[in-house]
């Protein structure tokens, strides 16, 4: 997996009046766990931009100050209406210890069904994956080419790599929809796959 730099800095005070003028300076106040100690530092929020805008994951060398940890991105909150970043979690990494990450999931040829005239919805477009820092993928690559009316790619159906997607298995990824002229099936199908997958959603948030 690729590496980005992001340079931050010690933050001096704590508390939100100091959060708010940090982002009114173009910078993102941070927190990184996972060491000896929580350290609360601030980096300009620019170079979040090829961390965040992509559709590869990446590992981040933090540089806080000369001192270099190996880290990923944990969590990230944006402003719900300017989607200006709020802060930022990065959690230090350890050889020969999991972690958890969301990585991007990739469709890669041209279904049959939407050759037909079917629609591709892109359900998922992050699995969770828990694996050494070593075995972690930048994206996952789905091959939807034969994929037909009214068929769908499971996470049960994922390749499976070093590493293991915590996502349950019956929740789909992608699906072609069938166009309403076409349909061929009674309601009463549909609703029944439609009810599969939302006890899967619910299993997966009671997980």
């Amino acid at each position: 997996m690729k590496t980005l730099e992001i340079i931050g800095y010690q933050r001096a005070n704590l508390g939100k009046k100091e959060a708010k003028r940090l982002r009114e300076e173009g910078n993102v106040p941070c927190v990184l766990y996972g060491g000896d100690e929580q350290v609360h530092f601030h980096a300009p929020m620019i170079l979040f931009r090829p961390l965040v805008y992509t559709d590869q994951a990446h590992f981040v060398t933090l540089n806080i100050e000369g001192e270099e940890r190996r880290c990923i991105l944990q969590d990230i909150q944006f402003h719900p209406v300017n989607e200006m970043i709020l802060h930022a979690d990065f959690l230090e990494l350890h050889e020969g210890k999991m972690v958890k990450m969301d990585i991007p999931v990739q469709l890669d040829g041209t279904a049959k069904g939407v050759a037909k005239g079917g629609k591709l919805m892109h359900k998922r477009h992050f699995l969770q994956v828990r694996a050494l820092p070593k075995d972690m993928p930048d994206y996952i690559e789905l091959d939807v080419t034969d994929l037909d009316f009214g068929k769908s790619v499971k996470v049960a159906d994922v390749p499976k790599g070093n590493y293991e997607i915590v996502d349950n298995d019956a929740i789909s990824v992608a699906v072609i929809e069938i166009p309403r002229a076409l349909r061929g099936k009674s309601e009463d199908e549909e609703e029944d796959e439609e009810g599969d997958e939302m006890e899967a959603e619910e299993a997966e948030t009671e997980a």
